[in-house]
């Protein structure tokens, strides 16, 4: 998708009655002020695709937009907030709202069941084929609002090629935008078959120059983002093991935001993310960016 004038649109936010919601509101509203951007607040009020809900669902969808509308602005009084009702099914109301906006922010449960506009068949085609990147926010627990701790935008970096520019772009913007650091994982080898630590047989010579070269690999590819965003600084993480446990473990320090890349070019009708993806969904404590990329 051509991203030119996404620095203007807003920041989209799927609202529905749950705290997780709640949650992707606070978190949203406050990242539209990092950016200097809009909120807006959607809802998509058809149930079914052959079914008109009656006028008293839509004026309560109505309402808990208007709710969702007055916490954001209370929140933040100068942000701009507006708000629409999606006449459309869950699925395809947020999967378009995704396209015409900067981001897509949703609530999430995390490593139980994915509920409000997650919930079942929904959320994973929503991710699966928005064509810009989709935000998911756990709440406190027991508390309806977000939480943002850390001061790391940790991204999870799977090629080396030059599609892996846009998962990159997201990941320092967002770092540049909080006066955060950037972690950059990626792990190299075979699967963490042996747990955590390399096996001794490993610890060869041509075992060393191959983590030598993925280094270097990762130096020369991060150099033009250390020009770009001169003030955020970068850490690289390079482990020798499974990439969901490798991500997962540095995320679960110092991470005020973790971002994975989903690649595009899977059939339409698909609904798999992938199992890095996957992984940071259910067990990643902070907010989870998933960004497509070619």
């Amino acid at each position: 998708m051509d991203d030119t004038g996404s620095e203007t649109r807003p920041i989209a936010v799927g609202v529905d009655a749950s705290a997780e919601s709640r949650a992707a509101v606070a978190w949203a509203a406050n990242e539209a002020v990092y950016r200097a951007l809009p909120l807006h607040l959607v809802h998509a009020w058809i149930d079914e695709p052959l079914y008109a809900p009656p006028t008293p669902e839509r004026e309560a969808a109505a309402r808990l937009l208007d709710s969702a509308e007055a916490e954001a602005a209370g929140r933040f009084p100068g942000l701009a907030v507006t708000t629409e009702l999606l006449p459309a099914t869950a699925a395809s109301g947020l999967t378009e709202q995704a396209d015409r906006s900067t981001m897509l922010v949703l609530g999430s449960r995390g490593h139980s069941a994915i509920v409000g506009f997650l919930l079942g068949s929904v959320g994973l085609p929503v991710i699966a084929h928005a064509s810009n990147p989709v935000v998911l926010v756990r709440p406190r627990p027991g508390e309806g609002q977000a939480v943002e701790e850390g001061d790391e935008v940790v991204v999870g970096l799977k090629d080396f090629d030059p599609a892996a520019a846009r998962v990159l772009d997201f990941a320092f913007t967002s770092a540049a935008a909080r006066s955060a650091a950037v972690r950059v994982v990626r792990a190299w080898g075979a699967p963490s078959l042996f747990g955590a630590d390399v096996p001794h047989e490993l610890e060869s010579g041509a075992h060393r120059d191959l983590e030598e070269q993925e280094g270097r690999a990762l130096a020369e590819l991060l150099d033009p983002w250390r020009q770009r965003f001169p003030g955020v600084p970068v850490v690289e993480h390079l482990r020798f093991g499974n990439a969901s446990e490798v991500l997962l473990t540095a995320a679960s320090f110092r991470a005020a935001l973790v971002v994975v890349g989903r690649r595009r070019r899977r059939p339409r009708l698909g609904l798999r993310v992938g199992p890095v993806v996957h992984a940071a969904l259910h067990h990643a404590t902070p907010p989870v960016a998933v960004v497509p990329y070619d």
